[in-house]
């Protein structure tokens, strides 16, 4: 085991994508109310917005528009969020502080961490590449039939990467992280600093393992 993690870690570290790994709300803020401007509307909070970044497309147009999924208008409201999400993905998005050197050492002699997100590639792809960032593996969520919080997708990764999926910690800040994790047999570790809603009842996610800032994390998986 590399030197720089703490005697008795996981084999593999899976991390969840936005609010997790890397703080993408502000590119999403700007698109959010780029939709809310289109339509003659002011500007939400950045606040907000950032509450309901992982409830991903859709769940920001109901908070812009007040649209539902089910709204005649509701598809093309959230096409046009995204493609100007698409034209600025890695603008303000960055990985959260401490974690580039958690993703470093994890990655020597090769990478024993990923990503497995809800994000579908054609935002997921490009936002990774833009920072540098060299997961062992990236699922998103059109590359398998089904997404989190099913387990699928977290046994793949750890497949991938060539371990057992008990020896990996799967790393998130929502609900259906935690019940893809136990599902898959992995540790389930939840994050606070992440983009919950204030009427969330975290208690019920029944995480393994709680931290609140991102350098208690990092300081968890690091000598």
């Amino acid at each position: 085991m590399n030197g720089s993690r703490r005697p008795g870690s996981p084999a593999g570290l899976l991390f969840d994508l936005d609010g997790t790994l890397i703080d993408t709300a502000p590119d999403l803020a700007r698109a959010t109310n780029a939709l809310r401007a289109h339509h003659g509307l002011p500007e939400l909070p950045y606040a907000v917005i950032r509450a309901q970044v992982s409830n991903g497309g859709s769940a920001l147009v109901q908070l812009a528009l007040g649209l539902e999924a089910a709204h005649p208008q509701h598809a093309e409201a959230r096409q046009f969020l995204l493609d100007r999400y698409a034209e600025a993905v890695a603008v303000d998005s960055r990985v959260f502080p401490g974690l580039e050197a958690v993703l470093g050492a994890w990655s020597r002699p090769s990478p024993a961490w990923g990503i497995v997100t809800n994000k579908p590639r054609a935002y997921a792809a490009p936002l990774i590449d833009a920072l540098g960032l060299t997961p062992g593996v990236l699922l998103c969520a059109d590359d398998l039939p089904v997404k989190k919080p099913d387990p699928a997708p977290l046994h793949a990764a750890a497949h991938r990467l060539g371990l057992a999926a008990e020896a990996c910690w799967y790393i998130g800040d929502h609900a259906r992280d935690m019940q893809a994790a136990r599902a898959a047999g992995m540790t389930a570790v939840a994050v606070g600093y992440g983009y919950l809603d204030e009427s969330e009842d975290r208690e019920s996610w029944q995480a393994d393992h709680w931290f609140e800032t991102p350098a208690a994390l990092a300081s968890a998986l690091l000598g």
